[in-house]
């Protein structure tokens, strides 16, 4: 299908990849919410003045879709609030003052493995999710009957500006990495393993490829792919790497695949082979605003500013700060907000560089159109937007958008395209509803 071959270039700007991974000294306090994942939020397990170590439980899954919450560092529960996350959702979330010490909790241990049903329960009780940015579910996507996974295919293209820290998973977790595909191998009977990458990651390529070799019982091939914004969207990924299409509405499982991210993948094997479930994420400090941008690892919960002074601080007030790259990120309030299980990473942007260009009239030029990885139309999608003209929407299938933002990248009059495309899909959930209600 052509439309997959369709996309964008996008500056880089991966000026973290070249420096070394640090990780920050233990915070004084991290804010832990229950919803950091798609599905219902966990339950709290802890209350006001109870002693944590990292590694406790300290929310529940609640459901089939959804995720245990960890703390990330020892110390006390000094408060339950309601949190205002960046979406403008509310929820709970633990906050723990940290003792310093970084104790482990006794009870963690490598689980068990005897069945595939044992493996889909650990990475569930492991709390992991996608932390490419998607932050769904992981043990749902292997919760199926293994004959139908054709291919496993790793997420390594990290195709947005800035971002660089599933890039350094690659170069420097191997291990880990190669330990979670032999399990997936031996327990799910998966056989054909893809990592896509994009050709711009020439040190992540080699390394990958090395571990590539190391396996002899199951297939697993480095493939290298255009260095072409949105390599990384699930669906554009599996048609570069398989030639297979997910049709609307459908999954990558319909069509024999299942797509995790790198980092989750490295997350699983660090799980297996010490039972320390999903604390602490590889994310990336960057932007004009900050003085020494670079890749860190810090407990889940700390605040983002703590993340901002390791970093020799901000050397002017950031006009926007971000959560993941400049494409698909999401703004976030202030550097009180917590690193999550799903940030990649976090942008501190200047004034020059958060700066809105003047929008303009439309001059149907179609760049729109020709850039959109499922050949969209998102001209006609704004104007049917603006009429509320909802059969129209539901024609121009703008459901199928994935919000990658190429739109109004290329938008010669500077439309807020990809916004109008949220805004079109969410007045069709709220039409659906009202008809699900009559």
């Amino acid at each position: 299908m052509a439309f997959y071959l369709h996309g964008t270039n996008v500056p880089h700007r991966k000026n973290t990849l070249a420096k070394p991974v640090v990780r920050i000294p233990c915070p004084k306090t991290v804010t832990i919410p229950m919803s950091m994942h798609i599905g219902k939020p966990s339950i709290p397990t802890v209350k006001v003045g109870d002693l944590v170590k990292v590694g406790t439980k300290i929310g529940e899954a609640d459901g089939y879709i959804s995720a245990n919450t960890y703390s990330s560092v020892s110390g006390k529960v000094v408060k339950l609030n309601e949190y205002l996350m960046y979406t403008g959702t509310t929820s709970t979330a633990v906050v723990i003052e940290a003792d310093g010490e970084m104790t482990l909790d006794e009870s963690l241990k490598a689980p068990v493995i005897n069945d595939n049903k044992d493996l889909v329960s650990a990475i569930k009780n492991a709390g992991i999710v996608g932390l490419g940015g998607a932050g769904f579910p992981t043990h749902v996507k292997f919760d199926v009957d293994p004959s139908r996974i054709e291919y496993l295919i790793i997420n390594g293209a990290e195709c947005e500006p800035h971002v660089t820290s599933d890039s350094v998973t690659m170069m420097t977790r191997a291990d880990d990495m190669a330990y979670a595909l032999s399990a997936l191998n031996r327990y799910l009977c998966i056989e054909k393993v893809i990592i896509g990458i994009e050709n711009n990651k020439k040190d992540a390529i080699l390394n990958m490829k090395e571990m590539a070799q190391s396996f002899n019982d199951f297939s697993v091939e480095v493939k290298t792919l255009p260095s072409l914004y949105p390599q990384g969207g699930e669906k554009v990924l599996v048609y570069h790497t398989t030639g297979r299409v997910i049709p609307t509405n459908k999954l990558p499982i319909d069509v024999g695949c299942v797509v995790i991210n790198c980092t989750t993948l490295a997350t699983i094997g660090s799980y297996l082979k010490t039972g320390i479930p999903l604390v602490e994420k590889c994310v990336t400090v960057d932007g004009g605003a900050v003085k020494n941008p670079q890749n860190v690892i810090a407990p889940i919960g700390t605040a983002v500013g703590d993340l901002f002074n390791f970093c020799g601080g901000l050397c002017e007030e950031p006009e926007k700060l971000i959560y993941g790259g400049p494409m698909m990120g999401i703004t976030f309030p202030n550097t009180d907000s917590p690193v999550l299980k799903n940030t990649n990473a976090v942008l501190a942007l200047t004034k020059k560089e958060a700066k809105l260009p003047k929008t303009t009239a439309c001059i149907r030029c179609g760049a729109c159109t020709n850039t959109c990885p499922f050949g969209l139309a998102p001209a006609s999608i704004s104007k049917a937007y603006d009429n509320k003209d909802i059969e129209a929407l539901k024609e121009l299938s703008v459901d199928t958008c994935m919000e990658c933002g190429c739109c109004s990248f290329v938008c010669p009059a500077n439309r807020p395209l990809v916004q109008k495309n949220k805004l079109a899909k969410e007045l069709l959930r709220q039409e659906k509803m009202k008809g699900e209600s009559k």
